[in-house]
């Protein structure tokens, strides 16, 4: 079969899975799965082998760590370090000593094998949770907050098991374990090389590619940091998702963020699903077949002890009956990670290859199983507890206000927001003025707000007003559509250059617009005509009709914006009205004094 052909395979595999499994709420991951399945050598036959994709689906999961890596910014850590090295360290310990220690004395696999059998089935799906969380409205709960900060922790416990596994598989072979203590000092000189080549070099060149704003240039840089740091630390013989897990924690608290992963984003997704397909594809079935009481046994088995362990764990963090329930059935399935971390460990030759092929198994099939559990859970314990006593609540997580465009009128309401402690995420697109502002430690970050993936990347679905900033009229238009369309909930307070400016996001639902220069503009009126001479009572009132009536005629000529003929008489006419309403004025002033004068004589 041809490579186009072969493509044509897979996408429409994925096509017709995908949507499938969504719409029964299983998740996308388990939908990609079986598209494999169905298609693979146990399936229809449509594909022979997996081996030919592979190593390009396994570039997917380099992208992931990478994003894994963006995501793990200092900051957030911080915030949420009492449940995450409290909860998570209780439950990958914990975990792994259990299951490992079942390996090691139940199915007598050496050490160094139940000790990654044991860590990679504590790994729970980061995607998978959090989406059946996000699907259940249950993230901001006690126990989804609790997931979150464990799934964060396994996250970062990556990195050491990736490192580790190579001086595993030296252990496990006497003729190299001599070597082990070579592989730790270029661990450490790799490590130093990514570190001080990321603070010195890439941000610079990064900020190089930015000036240029094109996009097509910057999304390539950020596949090259990607790719050259896989392949530096793999030249040590290292993992290459650790070189780049590596580069996506360095650029972290970067400017650049938010802009590296929305453009990283389409070609993880894809080649991930990719991934998935073809671990789909390799699924030995045969084994099911042959073995169908050990494997189903296998994910009983672990998935009990998964429920338990966080069970207890929750109680003895305080967590309440109903909260630690939640949590136990939220993370007990195995994860995409142990796909990873068992291949490896059987090219290694640390694990079976026929042992790998069951612990895949069993952890897709408690993937599948995932979900259906929460199902039960959901029929099986609905009692009304309430969750009231404090938490760490990682708001600075999710900022509820996202400024696009942080130039002179962005700032001054970043500046309102900041000295009220109201955290912010804050969106621009040139990268002279994100350098600028960044030198005064402002948090910024670069990007082209109306871009669906950054607005993704800022997490647009979490916030709840937009502040519409940009200068330029077009952009601003088009995160004004983009934002109606995909993100309906954002209250979205814009800044119009002008009124047609101020007309065209008003097709969009805007309600919340100012003109960039008339709130200004009347706050000037006002001191001219106390110079002038008017009380300061009758300046402001003045000011105050005036807007009033403007904002009037504002709506009524939104109905015939696109006619200039009418658009004209509108507004002769309303600048006639204007006229006449200060003339009355002046007339009842000028009776009223006329009276006065009447009533004293």
């Amino acid at each position: 079969m041809s490579l186009l052909n072969q493509i044509a395979v897979f996408l429409a595999a994925a096509v017709i899975a995908v949507p499938i499994f969504r719409r029964f709420k299983l998740g996308s991951v388990l939908g990609y799965l079986a598209a494999g399945i169905v298609i693979g050598p146990a399936g229809m036959g449509l594909m022979s082998t997996a081996q030919t994709t592979m190593h390009v689906a396994e570039f997917g999961i380099v992208l992931l760590m990478f994003v894994i890596g963006l995501e793990l910014q200092p900051s957030r850590l911080w915030v949420l370090r009492k449940s995450v090295f409290g909860l998570g360290t209780a439950q990958v310990i914990g975990t792994t000593m259990i299951l490992g220690g079942c390996a090691y004395f139940l199915f007598g696999q050496t050490w160094q094998c139940a000790l990654i059998i044991g860590f990679g089935l504590s790994m729970s799906s980061t995607a998978l949770a959090l989406q059946l969380l996000a699907e259940r409205s249950q993230l901001k709960t006690q126990h989804g907050r609790a997931a979150f900060s464990i799934l964060l922790f396994q996250d970062i416990a990556v990195l050491p098991a990736l490192a580790l596994l190579p001086l595993l598989g030296r252990a496990a072979d006497p003729a190299q374990a001599g070597h082990g203590g070579y592989l730790v000092l270029k661990l450490i000189a790799v490590l130093a090389v990514v570190i001080i080549g990321g603070r010195y070099l890439l941000r610079p060149i990064l900020r190089i590619v930015a000036e240029t704003r094109v996009t097509e240039a910057f999304t390539a840089a950020g596949l090259l940091v990607v790719i050259v740091t896989a392949i530096l630390v793999n030249q040590v013989g290292l993992s290459m998702s650790l070189g780049a897990f590596l580069a996506g924690v360095l650029l972290a608290d970067s400017e650049f963020r938010h802009e590296l992963e929305a453009n990283i984003e389409p070609f993880k997704g894809l080649l991930l699903g990719l991934f998935f397909i073809t671990v789909g594809m390799s699924a030995n079935l045969s084994l099911v077949a042959e073995r169908p009481l050990l494997i189903a046994g296998l994910i009983v088995g672990f998935m009990l002890l998964k429920i338990a362990i966080l069970w207890v764990i929750g109680r003895l963090t305080g967590q309440s009956r109903r909260a630690s329930r939640g949590l136990g059935f939220t993370l007990p399935s195995g994860g995409e990670f142990a796909f990873v971390l068992f291949g490896l460990a059987a090219t290694l030759g640390i694990m079976d290859a026929e042992v790998a092929e069951i612990l895949v198994l069993s952890v897709t099939g408690s993937m599948v199983l995932s979900p259906l559990l929460l199902m039960l859970y959901d029929r099986l314990f609905t009692d009304a507890e309430e969750d009231s006593r404090p938490f760490d609540t990682p708001e600075d997580l999710n900022p509820k206000v996202i400024i696009a465009g942080f130039g002179r009128f962005g700032q001054i309401v970043g500046r309102i927001l900041r000295a009220r402690r109201i955290s912010f995420t804050a969106l621009e697109v040139n990268q002279t003025q994100v350098d600028f502002i960044r030198r005064f430690g402002n948090q910024i970050f670069y990007g082209d707000a109306s871009r669906l993936e950054l607005l993704r990347a800022a997490h647009a679905e979490n916030a709840a007003i937009l502040v519409l900033a940009i200068d330029d009229v077009e952009a601003s238009v088009r995160t004004a559509e983009l934002v109606s369309k995909h993100f309906p909930h954002l209250k979205i307070f814009a800044r119009a250059r002008n009124r047609q400016h101020a007309f065209r996001l008003m097709d969009y639902g805007v309600r919340f617009n100012i003109r960039e220069t008339y709130v200004s503009s009347i706050e000037m009126s006002i001191q001219v005509l106390e110079t002038l001479g008017l009380s300061k009572h009758e300046a402001a009132d003045t000011a105050r009709r005036f807007r009033a009536h403007d904002e009037a005629t504002m709506q009524r000529q939104y109905a015939i914006k696109d006619d200039e003929k009418k658009l004209i008489e509108s507004a002769q006419e309303s600048s006639r009205q204007l006229e006449h309403l200060f003339e009355s004025d002046v007339a009842e002033s000028a009776t009223d004094d006329a009276s006065v004068r009447v009533a004293s004589g």
